[in-house]
C-alpha cells in the first residue's frame, strides 16, 4: 500500500513552517551530493543476469541501488523509478518475476535501472521529522541519476546515457518536480495518476463525505450505471444523498469507480489529516460554531454520525497482538491486512503500538477515522488520529509511534470523530480561480464563493513541499503522462489542468514534447488488480511500460508516439469517444454484446451468444489476446483465438448460465507491440461489459 498511501505527507513539513528556496541547479553543482561511494559491486541472476551497484553520498542519509544489464544487452538509457515518498532503495528486488518487475522490464528495455531512498527514511507519522523538501522532492534523486551515468560509462563506455524518470501519485509530483527544477539530468519523464496543485486534500474530503452518506446507497448506484442499468443514480435517493453524489461527481469522481466502496477507505487522507488539523486548526472549531459552514447551520445531520465518547485505556495492542487478532491496521484501506502471522513482522513492528483496547465500547456510528484524545497520564493533552473502531479496540491511523508508546492502562481518553466529519466539506472553503472549473458549483452567480473561505488554500502548499515548486509546465525534453479513467485519487481531469499549463508554456510546439494517455477501466494504484475486481478494471502497468519505450524512440530517435488520447470534459467527468481511431491513445477499445444487445433476460439452462470487438488505435501495436470471464470469477479462463498482428477482431463465444441471478461476463483486450512479444511487458489491456439475467 505504499503507492497507495501517496507522497502528499510532505504537506507536514510545509505546515510546520520550514521555508525552502526553490531554485533550478544542474546536479553536478550541487554540493551536498559531491562524493558518491559504492559498498555494493556484485553479479546477480535475479530477476534476470545484472549487475548490482548500491551506494550512497558521503554526509547524507540518500542511498541508491542500480540495476545494470550485461554489456550485449545495453542500448545506452536507464529507466529510474520515483517513488510517491522517499522509501527503500530496495524496493525493485521485492517484487516477483513478470508483468509487475521493473528491473526485468528495464533490461529488457535495453534500460538499466535506479532507485534511491529518496534521501532518507520519512516517519509518516512523526511531523517533527522534517527532511529538506529539495532533497526529497528532485535532488537526492537527480544526484542518484547523474553518477549512475558515471558508472555506466565506466562498465560500457561510449557517450552519456538518456535517462528517462516515472513516477505515480506523489511521485508523479516528484517526477513532474523534478523535470521542472532541473536541467540536463532526464531527457523525459512518465509521471502517470498525477493530480493538481488542489488536489490535496480536496479529492479526498469530498470522497469521504459520499462514502459516508452513500454507503447504504452504492449498490442501487452501481446497477444504474453498470452496463444495462437504468443510467439515473440519482433515482431513489434523498434530497441529502442526491446532493452528495452530485457533488463528488461535479469534483470528477468517476461513478463506476464506487464499485469498490466497501474497501477503498480514506486511501491517502491517512497521512494528510494531521498535517490539515495542523495548517488550519480553527476550521475545526469554526465548522459546528459559525455560520456558513455545514456543522453550524445543519447540526441534524451529523446527529446519528458524530462521537465523542468517553472512556479510559484498557490495554495496549501491539502489532504482533494485532496479527494474532487479523486486525486490519492499515490506515488508508478497508480492504483487510491483518492475520499475518506475527513471526513475519519486524521485530520494531511487532512491538509498535498500533491500536488500543477501550474500558467501554464506543456506540455504533459509520467511523471513517478521528480521534484519540488524550486527558491524563504521560500523554495528556496529545491527540492521536484514529483510522478505525473495532468493537472496544480503536486502531491508530498514521500516528507518531513515540506519544503511542507513553500511553498506559487507565489513561483517560475520548474517542472523537467531530474533526474528521468538518473536514468532510473543507472542499467548500478552499474556493480556487476559474482554472478549476470543478469548484465553480460553490460559486455564485457572480463568480464569488458561496461558503466562508479559510485563509489560505492548502493544496498549492502541499504541493510545493511535494514536488519542490508548483507545477508550471516548463521543462526541458518531453514527457508522456499517462491517467486513468477510473481513477478515485487524483480525479482524471487533472491531466488536463496539466496539460493546459504545458499548452501555456509550449503553444503550438505542446505536440512536439507532449502527450496525456487515459486508460480505460483502470484505478489510481500500480499494483496488481487481483485486490479489486479483474472482471471491472484492468492495469495501467503496460500503458506504463509502452509509454516509457515510446518516450525512449521519441527521444532519441524522433520516432512520433501515438496521439494524445481524445476526450472531453462535462462537468467534472472525462468523456472519451467511444471509437479507438476517435479516442487515439494506444489503449484497445473493447465493445461487447450479449444477444446483440448491452443487457440480455434469458431462461437458465439457455446458450447465451456473446459477440466483441476489440479495435486498436493508430500506433497502438496489435492485438494479442482476448480473454472472456462469464462467471465473474476474474479468471478469464476461455481465450479466443486472434489473427497475427491484427489491429481489429470480432470474437464470439457461447455460455450458458445454470443458476438463476444476474451476472457481468466481460472480454478483456489485449494488445502489444512487436518489440514486446513473447515477454510479459507492455501488454496494453481494456475491457467490454454486459449484463445477463438469468431468470
Amino acid at each position: 500500500m505504499r503507492t497507495q498511501l501517496s507522497g502528499l505527507v510532505f504537506a507536514l513539513t510545509a505546515i510546520a513552517g520550514v521555508y525552502v528556496h526553490t531554485q533550478t541547479t544542474t546536479p553536478s553543482e550541487d554540493a551536498l551530493f559531491k562524493q558518491p561511494y559504492v559498498d555494493v559491486d556484485e553479479w546477480r541472476d535475479t530477476p534476470v543476469r545484472h549487475r548490482y551497484v548500491h551506494g550512497g553520498f558521503t554526509g547524507t542519509d540518500t542511498r541508491f541501488s542500480f540495476y545494470l544489464p550485461p554489456k550485449a544487452q545495453y542500448q545506452g538509457r536507464f529507466f529510474q523509478h520515483i517513488t510517491p515518498v522517499p522509501d527503500s532503495e530496495n524496493l525493485a528486488q521485492k517484487i516477483p518475476p513478470g508483468e509487475y518487475n521493473k528491473i526485468g522490464f528495464s533490461i529488457a528495455s535495453g534500460a538499466y535501472f535506479v532507485e534511491t531512498n529518496g534521501g532518507g527514511h520519512l516517519d509518516l507519522g512523526n511531523p517533527a521529522a522534517r527532511p529538506d523538501p529539495t532533497i526529497t522532492a528532485y535532488r537526492a534523486n537527480a544526484a542518484a541519476a547523474q553518477y549512475s551515468r558515471v558508472v555506466a560509462v565506466r562498465m560500457y563506455g561510449g557517450q552519456r546515457p538518456f535517462g528517462y524518470a516515472y513516477g505515480g501519485s506523489g511521485g508523479a509530483y516528484r517526477t513532474v518536480g523534478s523535470f521542472e527544477n532541473t536541467h540536463g539530468v532526464w531527457d523525459g519523464v512518465v509521471p502517470y495518476v498525477l493530480g493538481s496543485p488542489m488536489a490535496i486534500p480536496n479529492m479526498f474530503t469530498v470522497r469521504i463525505r459520499a462514502l459516508r452518506i452513500l454507503k447504504d446507497r452504492f449498490p442501487q448506484i452501481l446497477d444504474a450505471v453498470e452496463p444495462g442499468g437504468s443510467g439515473n443514480p440519482y433515482a431513489g435517493l434523498t434530497g441529502e444523498q442526491a446532493d452528495a453524489l452530485r457533488e463528488v461527481t461535479r469534483m470528477g469522481f468517476p461513478l463506476p469507480a464506487w464499485f469498490g466502496y466497501r474497501t477503498m477507505g480514506v486511501h491517502g487522507f491517512a497521512a494528510l489529516y494531521p498535517g490539515v488539523l495542523m495548517a488550519d486548526a480553527a476550521y475545526f472549531t469554526d465548522f459546528w460554531t459559525k455560520p456558513g459552514y455545514l456543522g453550524f447551520d445543519h447540526p441534524e445531520q451529523f446527529a446519528q454520525a458524530r462521537l465523542q465518547h468517553k472512556t479510559t485505556v484498557a490495554g495496549l495492542v501491539t502489532g504482533a497482538d494485532a496479527a494474532r487478532l487479523h486486525l486490519n491496521t492499515d490506515a488508508s484501506s478497508e480492504l483487510n491486512r491483518g492475520g499475518v502471522d506475527s513471526a513475519f513482522l519486524p521485530p520494531a513492528e511487532a512491538k509498535r503500538v498500533v491500536a488500543v483496547r477501550l474500558a467501554t465500547t464506543p456506540p455504533a456510528v459509520d467511523f471513517l477515522g478521528g480521534d484519540l484524545i488524550v486527558s491524563s497520564g504521560a500523554a495528556a493533552g496529545k491527540r492521536l488520529p484514529l483510522a478505525r473502531i473495532v468493537g472496544d479496540i480503536a486502531v491508530f491511523g498514521i500516528a507518531d509511534a513515540t506519544v503511542a508508546a507513553t500511553l498506559a492502562s487507565g489513561d483517560a481518553v475520548q474517542v472523537d470523530n467531530s474533526n474528521f466529519l468538518a473536514v468532510e466539506t473543507y472542499h467548500r472553503h478552499q474556493v480556487p480561480g476559474p482554472e478549476y472549473p470543478v469548484w465553480d458549483q460553490f460559486r455564485g452567480p457572480d463568480g464569488t464563493p458561496r461558503y466562508p473561505q479559510r485563509p489560505m488554500l492548502l493544496g498549492p502548499l502541499f504541493l510545493r513541499f511535494t514536488a519542490g515548486s508548483p507545477m508550471n509546465g516548463r521543462f526541458d525534453g518531453r514527457m508522456i503522462v499517462v491517467e486513468s479513467l477510473w481513477d478515485r485519487e487524483a480525479m482524471p481531469w487533472q491531466g488536463d489542468w496539466y496539460r493546459s499549463q504545458v499548452r501555456a508554456q509550449l503553444g503550438d510546439r505542446t505536440d512536439d514534447r507532449f502527450r496525456l494517455w487515459y486508460t480505460d477501466h483502470a484505478l489510481h494504484g500500480d499494483e496488481p488488480t487481483a485486490a479489486e475486481d479483474p472482471t471491472r478494471v484492468v492495469s495501467y502497468q503496460g500503458a506504463l511500460q509502452q509509454a516509457l519505450r515510446d518516450l525512449a524512440a521519441w527521444v532519441e530517435k524522433g520516432v512520433t508516439p501515438a496521439a494524445s488520447t481524445s476526450y472531453r470534459i462535462d462537468d467534472g467527468q472525462v468523456i472519451v469517444p467511444a471509437g479507438a481511431a476517435e479516442r487515439r491513445g494506444i489503449q484497445p477499445v473493447v465493445a461487447l454484446q450479449a444477444e446483440g444487445k448491452v443487457r440480455a433476460d434469458v431462461k437458465r439452462g439457455r446458450r447465451v451468444h456473446f459477440t466483441g470487438t476489440i479495435t486498436v488505435p493508430p500506433g497502438g501495436g496489435a492485438i494479442v489476446a482476448a480473454e472472456w470471464d462469464f462467471d465473474g470469477t476474474g479468471t478469464f479462463p476461455v481465450r479466443s483465438k486472434i489473427p497475427e498482428r491484427a489491429t481489429t477482431v470480432t470474437v464470439t463465444a457461447d455460455h450458458t448460465f445454470e443458476k438463476p441471478g444476474t451476472y457481468f461476463p466481460a472480454l478483456r483486450g489485449v494488445s502489444q507491440r512487436d518489440e514486446a512479444r513473447k515477454t510479459p511487458y507492455a501488454r496494453v489491456q481494456n475491457l467490454g461489459r454486459v449484463r445477463v439475467v438469468v431468470q
